[in-house]
This record gives structure tokens, C-alpha cells and sequence, in this order.
């Protein structure tokens, strides 16, 4: 395993957000993000045009180019992707011009995953997108309100940095219960304070546990442990 460090007041730190944790598949299943879609995004592929054939640079910068996981860091740019690929349905070419237009204005390998993002960067994202697609005002200011909306379920630190992300469970109003933190249980999905997995969680109601059994024992709310159940639940068909 790579090791990285940060520096803090004076002393290095092992940078527990850039190391390789993840598979591609956890990282799917957490973000709802199609298989192919991701490993797209960290391989980068091959396509042909009347030139010949080009390739197709990764948007997503792994830890380690000897080992296939992804870090916590990496989640949080996959997480802004989603939106700015997915929803908003511009091309990965598109994309991966603005990308490296921010990340040199903000000298770093993960912009997305800066807090800067949130506050400068995303005007500039969607000022690069404005000189290479035909997005309308009203179509650029709705993906604003929406990567702004995205950027709300990242917790950044005091060098701001993303340190903690809240995966999305679709139409709920969960309110941030559940969080994924490398510092917390190996960084797999838990309900916010108590360190709880959801795996752990959902693995009881399916042996046959109650939920106001289940809360009783970890001593949570009802509605912590339905959000659990309904995110593992999710995440195993999505």
C-alpha cells in the first residue's frame, strides 16, 4: 500500500484521504454510479475519429498507478462527477478541458475535492463550459444550484480538504445520517455517530432482527436504522 502524509502544524501525518481503500465496485455501488461509467473515468478510454485513433485521458487521478482502488478523495470526485457527466450530460472531452483549466488555477491534482470547488470553482468550471458548449443562463445557473446543492454533502478541514462525504439514498430527505469517513469503520458507509456499518445493520434485519431492536442495541433512532437498511438495499441493485 502507498503511504502519503500531510503536514500539520509542523508534524507529518499519514493522509489517510489518498489511500488506496476502495474497489471500483464499492465505489459504484456508494455513489450510484454505473461500473462502466467509473472505470471510465479512472482509465480513460480509446475512441476513433477521422484522425485515427485518440485516447481519452482519465478524469479521476488514482493513488497508486500499481493498484486499481480508489481513495476517499477519489469518491469525492466521482461524487461531482456524477452530476457534471451524468445529469448535465456534457462530453468527457468537455470535462476533462475545464478540469485541467481549474486544476491549474488552483495548482492542485483533485480540485473537485478542495473546498476552493465549492466558492470559486464552480463559476469557473461553468465559465469553461460556457466557451465550449451551448448552454443557455437559465440551463447554467440550474446546474449551479445543483453541483452547489452536491458540494453541501462534503464536510472539508481546516486546510480545506474533503474529510467526510454523505452518500445520496434517492427520493429521501435523509438528512445527512449516513457518512463515509476514512477515519471511521476502514471508511465503509456508517450512521452518523455511532461508527455503526450499514452492512452490519442490514445484515440483522435480514436475519431477522426488528428495527426497534436493532436501534434499541446500537443505541439510535428508529428512522437511522430504516435509512441503513434502505441504503444497502439500494446500493445492491443499483
Amino acid at each position: 500500500m502507498v503511504e502519503r502524509y500531510l503536514q500539520t502544524d509542523n508534524q507529518w501525518e499519514l493522509d489517510i484521504y489518498n489511500i488506496p481503500i476502495y474497489s471500483v465496485t464499492d465505489a459504484s455501488r456508494y455513489l450510484n454510479i454505473p461500473l462502466p461509467t467509473i472505470r471510465t473515468w479512472l482509465n480513460g478510454r480509446k475512441y476513433k475519429t477521422r484522425k485515427g485513433e485518440q485516447n481519452f485521458l482519465p478524469l479521476i487521478q488514482r493513488p497508486s498507478e500499481e493498484m486499481s482502488q480508489l481513495s476517499f478523495t477519489n469518491l469525492v470526485e466521482a461524487h461531482i462527477l456524477r452530476v457534471i457527466r451524468t445529469i448535465h450530460n456534457i462530453s468527457l472531452d468537455q470535462v476533462r478541458i475545464a478540469l485541467d483549466y481549474i486544476s491549474k488555477r488552483f495548482d492542485t491534482d483533485h480540485p473537485l475535492a478542495t473546498k476552493q470547488f465549492s466558492t470559486d470553482g464552480v463559476d469557473l468550471f461553468l465559465e469553461e463550459v460556457r466557451d465550449l458548449v451551448n448552454v443557455s443562463r437559465s440551463g447554467q445557473l440550474a446546474m449551479k444550484e445543483i453541483l452547489l446543492q452536491l458540494l453541501t454533502r462534503v464536510e472539508w478541514d481546516e486546510n480545506n480538504l474533503a474529510t467526510r462525504l454523505y452518500p445520496e439514498l434517492d427520493n429521501t430527505n435523509d438528512d445527512k445520517i449516513l457518512i463515509i469517513d476514512p477515519r471511521i469503520s476502514f471508511g465503509k458507509p456508517v450512521i452518523k455517530g455511532t461508527g455503526v456499518p450499514t452492512k452490519a445493520i442490514a445484515q440483522l434485519y435480514d436475519a431477522g432482527d426488528s428495527i426497534e431492536d436493532i436501534a434499541e442495541n446500537y443505541d439510535c433512532k428508529v428512522i437511522d436504522i430504516k435509512q441503513a437498511i434502505l441504503f444497502e438495499s439500494y446500493i445492491k441493485v443499483a
